[in-house]
Formats: C-alpha cells, structure tokens, sequence
C-alpha cells in the first residue's frame, strides 16, 4: 500500500508540473475538452464563476483582473437548530383524516391534515428559513481581490478549471506583464491556496480581504484577516463560524488598511483561506469546539508547506477517486477545443455535434461529486456546497422526495461508493428524530421522515398540506443503504445499517390501513410528490391514500429488509410479517390510457406534464419493472412517459434521461440530455424559474441552480452504458448506446455492476469489441452475452461458450480474479 501511495504521488508530481510548473507557457495550457471547463472572460455572475471543492470547504472563482471575487462556502454553515417542530397530539386526527379519505372525501381530509398535521411552528418558513428555527444553508464569505494599476485594460485573458487536477487557473496580459491566478480547495491541508505570480518582478500590487454582509465581524492584523460571526436560530443566538484569510509574500511589502491586506511590488504571493463552524456532526444539539482556533491551526499548518508541495498532495488524494472511472467518445469535432464552454453550449444546442460535450457533462458530474460529499461531513445539499446566497432557494436543504437522492445515483457504478458515505450517516441521524414524529403523528413505532431535512434532525411533515405529508421520504434513502450492499457485498457495513431500514420497516408495516375497494393495504394520509389530481367529482387536491411510488418504496424496502435479515441471520418473525404483508400491497395498476397509474384511482392529472413522475420509481431507482420481466408495465411507463412530454426542470430531464435509459431507448436518453444541456441566460443577472438547461459554467439550471440536475445526468449516462439491475442482476454491456454517429465508438473504465463487479470495455461500430469483468467478492456472474463472445478466465478456461445469438449466461466467479468477454476473431 504505501508502494502504491508513493507511486501515486509520483505520478501527480509528474502531472502537476505539466498544470502549473516550469513547462507551461503563460496562458497556453492545453485544453482537453472532455476534462476542461474553459472561459474566455471574467464570471459576470455565479452562474459563470468556476467551482472548487474538497467536500466540505467551496470556493467559485470569478477570475476578475480588477476586481475578483471568489465565493466562499463551508458545507455546515446553517443557520437555525435543533427544535421540536412535531405536533405531539397530531396522531388524534389521524384516524379522522383516513375516515375522510375512504369515504372518498379528500376535500375535508386535506382540510384536517393542514390544520392538526403539519409542522409545528413556522417549520422551513416555506422555503424562507434563514432566521426561522428550521435553518438555511448559507454563504460564508466573499474574498475581494482589488487589483492596483487597472488603467489600461487586460488582454489574453483564460481561465481554466482542469476536472482531472481539481485546479482553476487564470491568466491575463497588461501593459506587456503576465498575470496567473492558481487557486485549489486542498482535501488533506483543509484549506483553500491561491498563488498569484507575474513575468516581472515586483508586478502584484493589490488589497485582499474577506466580506460578510451580516452576523459576522472582519478584521485584519499583520499578513491575516479574520472573519468570526455567529448566526441566527430563530430569535436565538446559532451555530459560531469563522475563516481566516493569510497572505505570504515573495519579497514586496503587506501592510492593513482597515480590516484587508494592502500587498505592494510583490514578485509571488500565496494565499491561505481556512473555515470552521461549530456544528458537532456526532450531537447536533451540542455544540462543538470553538471554530476560530480550529482554522488558525490549519491556516497557520497549510502556510508552512509551498503551494506546490500543497498541490501534490491534494492532487494524489483527489484523483484516488476522480481515476475511479473513465468514460470515452472517439470521436473529435475539429475547432472545438479552441471554444469556451459557452460557447460551446450554444453550438451544441444549434444542433452541431460536439462529441466530448457529454463526455465533459459526465466527468463535470463525477467532479462535483467528489467535491461536495467526501466522507466524514454533511451529504451534498441542493446546491452540493455553491451558494452565494444568505437565502439561498428552498433553503439549500435536503429533499427527500427526489433531490438528495439523485445526487448520490451515480457513486456507486462508478466507483464512488465511499462517497455515499455522509448519505448513509446523515439518514441514520435521522432514525432519532424521525422516531418522535412517528409518535407525533401516526402513534406508531420506526421511524418516519417526510419531505424536508435539515442538519438539525428535521422529520415533521412540511407546513403545507399540498406538498408536506408525503411520508416516504426516509424510506426512500434506505434504498442507498441497500444499493450500497448490493454494489459491494460488505456484510459488515450492512449489519452496521440494517437496524435503519428495520425501523423504516416496522414503521410502515404499522401504520398501513386497508381501503375498501380492493382490500388492499395502502399508506394514508400521503402525497404523490408535489402533484395534484382531478377528482371525478371535479376537486383537486394533494392529499391521498396509497400513492403508486409510496407502494413502489414499500415493496422496496420490505424486500431489502426481508434480504438483509437473512444475509445476517436475524429477525426471522418480523420478515415473516412482512413477507406476508407484501402481497396486499396495492398493486402498479395500468389506466384506462394506457399510462400507468400515479394514484390509487384511475384520476386526472392537474397538471399532466408535471415535472414529478414519481410513480415511474419502479422502473428506475427501484427495479421492479423491467422490459424484460414485466413487459405490460414497462408498455405502460413508456406511454406515462409519452403523456408527461419531455419538458421540465433540470433534474426532472435528468430522471427522464435514467427513465429511457432503463427502458433500452438511448436515442431519447440522449434527446434529453441533449435538452439539459441547452444554455440558460441570465439577462441582466435576472434568473429565470422555468425551462430547465444548464448555465454557462455547467451548473444545472432547475432553474436557479441545483446540483441533482447535473449529479443525475452523470447516471444517466452510466445507465445508458452500463446495467445490472432486475431479478437476477444481470449485468447489460450498453444497453441504451445512442445511435447517433459520435457515439458509436469508445471505452470506459470502472464502472461497477450489482454483485460487485468491476467492468472495462470498449466498442466500435456500435458493438462491444471486448470487456473485462473484475469479480471483487467472487460471487455468481450473470451476464447478457452478444451473440459469438466467450468469457474465459486467468488461465484461457472458458467459463461461458459463444452461440451464435445473445443470450443471459451466469458463472462462478473468485474473488479478485479477472475475467475476458472476447468475442470469437480473438479466440
């Protein structure tokens, strides 16, 4: 191991030199366009700016050469804390709403769930809760850098943000001097370095310093500004912050005007920028130790190492996990690489190909990833960590009823399933508190989180009757749990989280109810996420019984917990009981349109292209329908599909995308990502809220600005080149390749299968050329085999014979051994 670490190190050192060392020339890095984010102007707005991130601390960078501004972000920065937003006595309506609801009166059950059955108190003050208890993510500072001698404009300007070094670097030409800016957000040193360099001695003369707007103090003493503040929790003093700005200088002079630093007639400067909160990851209700020494110990560590010797080593910690996987696109368009993004999207969106655009989108998602979810933190928010806002949009929070979890599909196929890490930490904190709201409010055991989530432990019901009382969410992050287990086999991890899911389980095999058509089980009261029906008799509410996904997540997580207690050799009675319960659970149910049902009746939609499609959870994340087990329903989700359009937010394209993936159609996948990558404008810095696309830096536009949109584009593309879900998890070499000519060859490396295995491949002409399958736990391979390939192993033995049509083969594999799929030219 540390052979292989000191190799690793080399290797960056080697890389590193060719990023920022003596062998570039100013201002002439090369551009990789399947790596490189590329700008051939200063950020205007944060929709421009470049992102950096070493899981936990952000940095967006501008790039200005007179007035920069680089955007600070410390993933734990929250205002609010930890309440009780539980109604204690909502449990007493419950019966009287599920009376409504069975008597078909949904009218006055929604009336009574919104006046005993949501949150106590102001609960995410609709969105708004910066200075309410519930809490916002929040901005933690500006740093200004103010250039001196602006008189003359730039020339040459770049800037760059390298996916596979984790590195933007800028540069710019004035009065015949050349300018570079290098800025990284360091994993090991946990800081932010910034060098700044020019061709003549003596060049840099600026100010620097860091801004809040409010709840916190600046000030600025010999090389170093500090900023320390303390946020709101309600009317209550919150969580303490600080960061802590150093500079050191390559001859010149530093001196403090008011509360920045003046540097003059500097040859090199570096600059250190730690920050710290005191929110306490293991107790939420304890503060933990104060922020401000915390940053002076790592700022103060990180200025004694050089900025290069900073870089080499978050490099080698970085690409552990960027090298994971590889994705490639043969195909070149000439005069692309000479493009800035921007430019770029709107070429593209012109219809004219750019074969590494897609290629770029994915690594772009698999960077953000790493950046924003390192393990030992928060799970990545709604923005990931990039926030400019001290009320940011729905308070930057956690969605259960889509959002957090579709920034975490794409970990676990591509390598990154350490990274799901914070995701599965973060549920099972909420295992405490969703328990009290069971209590509250469906007096049953288990635990239970409905739509909102915060890092103080939030599980109510949100305050609104039309959106907040869908109660899957919790159940919902189990499936990571099991998704986890299911990629790698660890027995020990999955006894560490089974007691989740048992609990999510006993809740909901407690409070399930019959209703009176069919007899079958169903949840109530529930929504189906953020959509409405048309009843017949003309009203159009939220709340319901029975939902089609909340059925779908039942079916889901009784079956992981039946499988997990086997696996473990426990709680044999209780997955007796739910075997028994599953079976009377309304069932996915096909409507007189062809579609499939989204509630427990045939109802209208309010609104029929709504960007939910939640009742299609069955054919992806879950995989209960399949086109080739349960082709009638996979019919049916085609037609839902065909009826919703293929409009939308961004992260809704993003789930459509997974939706046509999962059904073998990758030309409509790629219709769709084609859409999530149409440019959005912000005229005049006025952001639009409708339409879905993506910003000039490659942020997702919702719009504003989500993470889950670009985090799911990544899978989508990982589903289109690689499966393995369904009854038997069989493993499907490019199951939805577009045909589109740009796609017809390539390679990946590293992605993961169900089962735990490991696959490279590469196809030409639309056809798989050869694969290898890396068995890591060394159990059974069930593989979908093109028609004339072998699979033979280490020793030339064939494990599977070639026919001469496709067909599903299954066999023994060992652990940590290798083996070919060849097709039969090679044999």
């Amino acid at each position: 191991m540390k052979i292989k670490n000191a190799i690793r190190v080399l290797s960056c050192w080697i890389l590193s030199t060719s990023v920022f060392g003596t062998p570039v020339v100013w201002g002439q890095q090369k551009i990789d366009p399947s790596n490189t984010l590329f700008f051939k102007e200063p950020a205007q707005h944060f929709y421009e700016a470049l992102p950096l991130g070493n899981g936990s601390l952000g940095a967006l960078v501008f790039g200005g050469p007179n007035h920069d501004r680089i955007v600070l972000n410390e993933k734990t920065l929250w205002s609010g804390g930890v309440q009780d937003p539980d109604r204690e006595n909502a449990y007493q309506s419950l019966a009287k709403i599920q009376e409504y609801l069975i008597a078909g009166d949904n009218k006055s059950a929604q009336d009574l769930l919104q006046k005993n059955f949501v949150a106590k108190g102001q609960g995410s003050g609709f969105g708004n809760g910066a200075n309410v208890p519930y809490g916002c993510y929040q901005v933690l500072a500006d740093c200004f850098i103010d250039w001196k001698d602006t008189t003359n404009a730039y020339t040459n300007y770049k800037r760059y943000l390298y996916l596979d070094s984790s590195i933007v670097i800028t540069s710019w030409e004035r009065d015949g001097i050349k300018f570079q800016q290098d800025i990284f957000s360091s994993i090991p040193a946990k800081v932010i370095a910034i060098k700044l360099k020019a061709s003549e001695k003596g060049a840099l003369n600026f100010t620097v310093g860091l801004h809040r707007k409010e709840h916190a103090k600046v000030s600025a003493s010999g090389n170093q500004v500090t900023l320390d503040g303390q946020l709101p929790n309600g009317d209550k003093a919150g969580m303490k912050f600080a960061s802590v700005l150093k500079a050191s200088l390559k001859s010149g002079q530093i001196k403090v005007v008011s509360d920045k630093l003046e540097i003059s007639n500097a040859d090199e400067v570096l600059l250190i920028i730690g920050a710290a909160t005191d929110y306490n990851i293991k107790n939420v209700a304890k503060p933990g130790p104060k922020p401000l020494p915390q940053v002076m110990r790592d700022v103060k560590k990180a200025s004694k190492e050089t900025f290069d010797k900073l870089f080499v080593e978050h490099l080698s910690r970085f690409k552990y996990y960027y090298d994971k996987a590889s994705f490639k696109l043969n195909a070149s368009e000439p005069g692309t690489g000479a493009l800035s993004t921007p430019e770029r999207l709107v070429r593209y969106a012109d219809n004219n190909d750019d074969p590494q655009l897609p290629v770029l989108y994915y690594n772009f998602g698999r960077y953000l990833l790493i950046s924003s979810s390192l393990p030992g933190s928060l799970p990545a928010n709604l923005q990931g960590i990039w926030a400019e806002e001290y009320q940011t949009p729905w308070n930057g929070d956690y969605h259960l009823n889509i959002n957090i979890q579709m920034n975490y599909w794409l970990a676990e196929a591509n390598g990154l399933g350490d990274l799901t890490l914070p995701l599965h930490e973060f549920t099972r904190s909420l295992v405490e508190p969703g328990k009290k709201t069971a209590k509250a409010y469906y007096d049953a055991p288990g635990w239970v989180a409905h739509v909102i989530a915060n890092p103080w432990g939030f599980t109510a019901p949100g305050e609104g009757a039309g959106w907040g009382s869908t109660l899957t969410g919790g159940a919902w992050l189990t499936e990571h749990i099991w998704e986890h287990y299911n990629f790698t086999r660890d027995t020990d991890f999955l006894k560490k989280y089974y007691p989740v899911l048992k609990e999510a389980a006993l809740f909901f095999s407690s409070i399930l109810i019959e209703e009176p058509k069919h007899h079958w089980l169903v949840t109530a009261p529930s929504n189906s996420p953020e959509n409405t029906y048309v009843m017949p008799n003309g009203f159009k509410g939220q709340t319901c019984m029975g939902p089609t996904m909340d059925m779908q997540i039942c079916r889901e997580l009784f079956n992981n917990t039946i499988q997990a207690a086997a696996i473990l050799n426990v709680d044999s009675k209780f997955s007796e009981r739910l075997k028994n319960i599953i079976p009377r659970l309304a069932p996915n149910q096909i409507g007189a349109a062809g579609d499939l049902n989204e509630w427990l009746d045939d109802w209208a939609d309010g609104e029929p292209q709504h960007r939910h499609v939640s009742h299609l959870y069955g054919l992806h994340p879950y995989d209960e329908i399949t086109t080739w087990d349960t082709p009638e329903l996979a019919k049916a989700v085609k037609e839902t599909l065909r009826q919703r359009g293929d409009g939308g937010t961004g992260w809704s394209k993003a789930w459509k995308i997974n939706f046509w993936a999962r059904l073998g159609d990758g030309d409509h996948a790629l219709k769709l990502l084609h859409q999530l990558l149409h440019p959005v404008a912000i005229p005049g810095n006025h952001i639009q809220y409708s339409g879905g696309g993506t910003y000039a830096n490659l942020f997702c536009a919702h719009p504003p600005f989500q993470i889950d949109g670009n985090l799911g584009g990544t899978a989508g593309i990982t589903e289109m080149l690689l499966q393995s879900q369904g009854k038997n998890q069989t493993i499907r070499i490019l199951p939805a390749l577009p045909t589109q000519a740009s796609w017809q060859a390539g390679s990946v490396k590293g992605l993961r299968a169900r089962g735990a295995f490991q696959l490279d491949f590469n196809w030409a002409n639309g056809q798989l050329q050869k694969g290898d399958i890396y068995s890591l736990k060394g159990n059974e391979c069930s593989l979908y085999l093109p028609e004339n390939f072998y699979v033979i192993d280490e020793d030339n033995e064939i494990m599977a014979k070639k026919v001469p049509y496709a067909r599903i083969v299954t066999f023994p594999t060992q652990s940590l051994k290798h083996y070919k799929i060849i097709s039969e030219f090679e044999r």
